[in-house]
């Protein structure tokens, strides 16, 4: 996967408000502070990993550790900012559902302070998205897995 540019020349940039509109997701599960690109081919977003994150407390106390399950989930998370690019859908009647999951790697641990910049493209659009995602930290691949989402009526999740 390629580096993102920067976000001054991005083709597209999100603030926390716009994730908001885009994502279900809340205080404390939502995993993304930004997006500094998003075009049809890929979303490049970034997590700050704080000490002050509620799982630190007990994963592992003396030995902050971020998630690996967590790891994925912003990779997913970002995948549906990117399957919201490809299909219009109204966020108060329909919500993109996490399905699978694949090819799991973890290679390094994430840590307070680090920064994630997680990156996900398309493998196969349509009613159901494959999307491959990576989490670099200063440059280098800590997890990286493929995956894949769908639309649902929020009605009929339950």
């Amino acid at each position: 996967m390629s580096e993102p540019e920067s976000p001054s020349v991005a083709s597209s940039a999100l603030g926390p408000e716009q994730i908001l509109g885009l994502l279900p997701h809340r205080y404390p599960f939502l995993l993304i502070d930004r997006v500094l690109e998003l075009t049809e081919d890929r979303v490049v977003a970034l997590k700050n990993v704080t000490f002050n994150e509620p799982f630190f407390q007990g994963h592992f106390p003396g030995v902050p550790v971020f998630p690996g399950v967590l790891q994925i989930e912003a990779m997913a998370q970002a995948g549906g900012i990117l399957a919201s690019k490809s299909v219009q859908f109204d966020a108060t009647t329909h919500v993109m559902l996490f399905m699978a999951i694949d090819a799991v790697k973890f290679r390094k641990a994430v840590t307070p302070g680090d920064q994630l910049i997680i990156e996900v493209v398309p493998l196969r659009k349509g009613k159901i998205f494959k999307m491959r995602g990576e989490i670099k930290v200063a440059g280098k691949v800590v997890s990286s897995a493929e995956f894949l989402a769908g639309l649902a009526e929020r009605s009929k999740v339950k």
